[in-house]
């Protein structure tokens, strides 16, 4: 099989001799770069991770070395096609996932001009509480039927045009998302995706087109030429270079076969969001809560309305950064002799935390956290804490409401969703907290709904690669994609004894959040 790439006018040749064809999905999210190849079964051959440094010069800032970013990703590259032992001719396809939201910003030159900035930056701040009062919020809902957040591209162009126009002045190819960047640093070749600026206040859903007035109506109307033509998830989108293939080991001429889609597409995906009827959530830096639906809802009870990788669909959205990024807080700053110990023991910290989690009842716990250590889903200046913490409590205690907390948090968003639509028999859970039996346990107890945890750990991945699939015409569509690849591990059922307890932990919640509510004014990133 020879696949022509006319833009570097190689021919990128595949082995004959096995049949299988094998894709490679790259996920970077807001913690780790992680990439993973898959035959076209879904069979995970070999996955590679590696942590990328968060810099915060200041609070409320969150970034990334764009170059050290890139690096990262030609590692975890590099690294799969050695695990692997898949000779690379025989992957087929390349595509992408990445964290929504934030912002990364190249020159003419497709060099970076700032940091990449994650979808935990808080600094816009005052813009998103400045459009809430002069009535932008409503202006902007008829166009794009989402809240704006302050993670939003939108509220970080504002704040650099006003706090740092030189930076913007620089920018003379495009703003990017994540992965987009890092498809281009593979193809040469830049563009953006529907899934993902879509997610962002970017795109008028009535016209699924970038809108020139929507733009002004946030003060960066002049921004309008820079932003990269819009292409579907699964659309050929570029070859990896030859630069790229010295780098990583990936062949000249592999066909980058799908734009790649919102982390939170992928993850859907590859839990087998593909009906109206499923609800999937997603547990890791952010909490993630979604379905599709074939209109959006723009009754006001929602956040965010999105274009879904599969034709035809909005993702209906409620999410917040509240989510198991918490616990890796609590792990990092409150736990270093547990992981020291853990380590030299050739134990999982995890390990350690779940014992903790489990040897304490709820009923036995009143210690109330909130899970806002990188943003919230109630205020913008809200700020992580533990509330009802005396003497008797010990690290175990707080760490049992630092996992019930995040529970707290995904249950207000799926109760939001429910406003629109009928209780599932059952959600599909991703991400970190999905690890973790005792975690899980909780999200089914809180829900009342029994809980499925996919088989595949690396979901984000594995959305990339069937979308790579899609495009090089292995699967027909998603939903065969979906039957041929994506496998429940198990189920999680609710045990009705722990309603009562947890309805009453989540009322107790919710009091502390209303009383704290005229507080977080008082503080400043």
């Amino acid at each position: 099989m020879h696949v022509y790439n006319p833009c570097s006018c190689q021919i990128f040749k595949m082995n004959g001799g096995d049949k299988m064809r094998y894709f490679m999905g790259i996920d970077n999210g807001g913690t780790f770069s992680k990439a993973a190849l898959f035959d076209e079964n879904g069979n995970q051959i070999a996955v590679a991770s590696i942590f990328v440094p968060v810099i915060t010069p200041k609070s409320g800032y969150t970034e990334r070395d764009m170059e050290t970013l890139w690096q990262a990703n030609v590692q975890v590259i590099r690294e799969v096609v050695i695990r692997s032992k898949v000779s690379a001719d025989k992957i087929a396809g390349v595509s992408f996932s990445g964290h929504g939201k934030g912002l990364y910003m190249v020159d003419k030159a497709g060099k970076p001009v700032y940091n990449g900035i994650l979808s935990t930056d808080t600094r816009a701040w005052k813009f998103v509480k400045k459009w809430e009062k002069d009535g932008t919020k409503e202006k902007v809902y008829e166009k794009t039927f989402q809240d704006i957040l302050v993670c939003q591209p939108v509220s970080i162009l504002a704040w650099f045009q006003q706090e740092k126009p030189e930076i913007l002045s620089k920018v003379q190819l495009y703003f990017l998302q994540l992965k987009d960047y890092i498809r281009f640093r593979l193809t040469q070749e830049a563009c953006a995706e529907y899934t993902d600026f879509s997610g962002g206040n970017l795109i008028n859903l009535n016209t699924k087109s970038y809108d020139k007035e929507l733009l002004e109506c946030f003060g960066i109307g002049t921004l309008y030429d820079k932003f990269p033509p819009l292409k579907e998830s699964a659309d050929i989108c570029g070859y990896i270079t030859k630069e790229a293939a010295d780098l990583t080991g990936l062949i000249e001429g592999t066909p980058v076969a799908g734009r790649g889609m919102f982390d939170v597409n992928a993850c859907g995906i590859a839990s087998g969001l593909d009906r109206e009827e499923k609800l999937c959530m997603i547990a890791g830096t952010w909490s993630i809560n979604e379905f599709i639906c074939k209109h959006p809802i723009i009754n006001g009870t929602v956040s965010l309305n999105s274009m879904f990788c599969i034709p035809g669909y909005y993702l209906v959205e409620e999410s917040s950064p509240t989510s198991a990024g918490n616990m890796e807080w609590f792990i990092r700053n409150l736990m270093s002799y547990e992981k020291t110990d853990a380590q030299q023991s050739g134990r999982s910290i995890y390990d350690i935390t779940n014992k903790w989690v489990e040897q304490i009842e709820p009923e036995n716990n009143q210690l109330i956290f909130l899970p806002f250590l990188n943003g919230s889903n109630v205020a913008p200046l809200a700020k992580g804490s533990f509330v009802g913490l005396t003497a008797y409590h010990g690290k175990e205690h707080m760490l049992r409401a630092v996992y019930e907390g995040v529970v707290f948090s995904h249950y207000t968003h799926v109760r939001k969703l429910l406003l629109n639509r009928e209780k599932p028999k059952a959600v599909q859970l991703s991400g970190g907290a999905a690890n973790s039996d005792v975690w899980v346990q909780i999200f089914a107890d809180v829900l009342q709904i029994p809980v499925e945890v996919m088989e595949d750990k690396e979901l984000g991945a594995m959305g990339a690669a069937i979308t790579a699939g899609i495009a090089a015409g292995v699967y027909q569509d998603y939903g065969e994609a979906i039957k041929r690849t994506v496998r429940i591990k198990k189920t999680v059922y609710p045990r009705s004894e722990y309603a009562e307890i947890y309805e009453q932990k989540y009322r107790q919640y919710q009091k502390v959040i209303e009383a704290l509510d005229s507080v977080w004014d008082e503080f400043r990133n």
